[in-house]
């Protein structure tokens, strides 16, 4: 599992999952790989360029991620959906449980200035 995260902006961090299929074949692995990123982060932004394919498993994993973000008064928001995987959350609905942005720049700025600070 390739996941790699970083700080950017107002104390968001910014993780790029370089993963052709987020499913039932690596979605443990993820878990482990995003939890031990996430530690005690309340802004993330999921990078997922170049992911062509999630299931429902994998889905069940970003609502964890994001359910895991809101506990601290925080917000998980999605960037760089390719067409395929953008057509998947709309047809499951899951563009109204997520913030979905088209470049990682937006979802980075969405968090405004005060990012780090308690909303």
């Amino acid at each position: 599992m390739e996941l790699t995260g970083r700080i950017e902006g107002a104390d968001v961090l910014v993780v790029e999952l370089r993963e052709d299929n987020l499913d039932a074949s690596n979605v443990r692995e993820f878990r482990e790989a995003i939890q031990s990123l996430m530690q005690d982060r309340a802004q993330v932004v999921l990078d997922m360029a170049g992911v062509k394919f999630v299931d429902s498993s994998g889905l069940g994993a970003l609502i964890s991620c994001l359910r895991q973000a809101n506990g601290r008064k925080g917000d998980l928001r999605l960037c760089e959906l390719t067409r395929t995987v953008r057509a998947l959350f709309e047809l499951m609905r899951m563009h109204r449980v997520f913030t979905l942005h088209e470049s990682r720049a937006d979802a980075v700025a969405s968090f405004g200035p005060a990012a780090g600070a308690v909303r």
